[in-house]
């Protein structure tokens, strides 16, 4: 997966769009209110003096910047001199999507809101930051593990080899016969926890805090999904032309924060997390200030965030504090 998405002409490598011939939707890209509910809890957190106006807010994964802006433009509604003090950064390592990103964030706020780009987490030194991102730990790199072998692809095909002995290790621990395990979740949040001396983490995830035994991966083509072990998908013509990701196991994301000393704030399902974070409230605010018909619009996205059966159940938000 690291060659597939990031590795040379990798899917990640040059700027994605998101429609009919891009990736699928996101949450971010469903609704501003999205980013705006958790820039609302960003601000009760600071409101409670558990977060620092001084401090940093940073984006992982920004795509095109929608959610870091959507935070920003609600920010400064709740107060604007916090868009003076609080210090702005994304943690992207693509070129071709920074300029992307900084193109944007100039569209939506001229030279008032400057952004600082890293390349890596470990490249941000704070004393305060929260972090947020949306859909990263399913883009980690992942073994495939079955019957103590890994799956390796040999001449477009997928072959299995012996799995080394650190894994099984895990894997045992973990009742693991079969499926994805994700590499790097220790490295980053120990390189989160190196750089930023107090944290608040907060990231949404398709997946669930326990281990399936059975493969999720597949890949994404035209907004059809195709499992990786599917007869019908030819690896060649897929390799770095379209998107592969995984459920999240929020059980290993979580043992990995823990050990690089955070805290599990909160774990809970998308809906009522942003349902927690004020989503609702805003939509109604919203709602006295604009026209039925544009509520009517705004009211249809919101549904697709909370609707048990589109993104409110299945993607779920951790929090995690250092």
């Amino acid at each position: 997966m690291e060659a597939w998405l990031y590795g040379e002409e990798g899917y990640y490598k040059k700027f994605k769009a998101i429609g009919k011939s891009g990736d699928f939707y996101t949450a971010v890209s469903a609704s501003s209110f999205f980013g705006a509910s958790i820039a609302n809890y960003f601000y009760s957190l600071l409101k409670e003096e558990k977060a620092d106006e001084n401090g940093w807010l940073i984006e992982i994964g920004a795509h095109q910047g929608y959610l870091l802006c959507d935070m920003i433009q609600w920010l400064y509604t709740c107060d604007p001199a916090l868009v003076e003090t609080l210090k702005f950064g994304i943690v992207e390592r693509q070129p071709e999507v920074q300029k992307a990103q900084l193109a944007y964030i100039k569209e939506r706020f001229g030279d008032d809101v400057q952004i600082t780009h890293f390349n890596d987490i470990s490249e941000v030194e704070a004393a305060y930051a929260f972090v947020v991102a949306n859909e990263i730990f399913d883009a980690f790199p992942c073994e495939l593990l079955k019957d103590e072998k890994i799956a390796e692809v040999k001449e477009d095909e997928i072959v299995w080899e012996e799995a080394p002995a650190e894994m099984l290790t895990w894997a045992n621990k973990h009742h693991l016969r079969q499926g994805e395990v994700a590499v790097g979740y220790e490295k980053f949040a120990k390189e989160m926890a190196s750089g930023i001396e107090k944290c608040d983490f907060v990231t949404f995830d398709y997946g669930e805090k326990y281990v399936r035994n059975d493969f999720s991966i597949r890949v994404y083509r035209a907004h059809e999904t195709f499992p990786l072990f599917d007869e019908t998908l030819n690896l060649s013509e897929s390799y770095k032309k379209d998107d592969i990701t995984y459920d999240v196991n929020f059980e290993h994301v979580s043992e990995a924060f823990l050990e690089a000393g955070f805290e599990e704030i909160f774990y809970e399902t998308q809906a009522r997390a942003l349902i927690r974070f004020g989503l609702i409230d805003i939509l109604e605010q919203f709602g006295k200030q604009t026209t039925q018909a544009r509520y009517a619009r705004e009211a249809d996205k919101v549904k697709t965030l909370i609707s048990p059966t589109m993104m409110g159940d299945r993607f779920k938000l951790i929090h995690f504090r250092k």
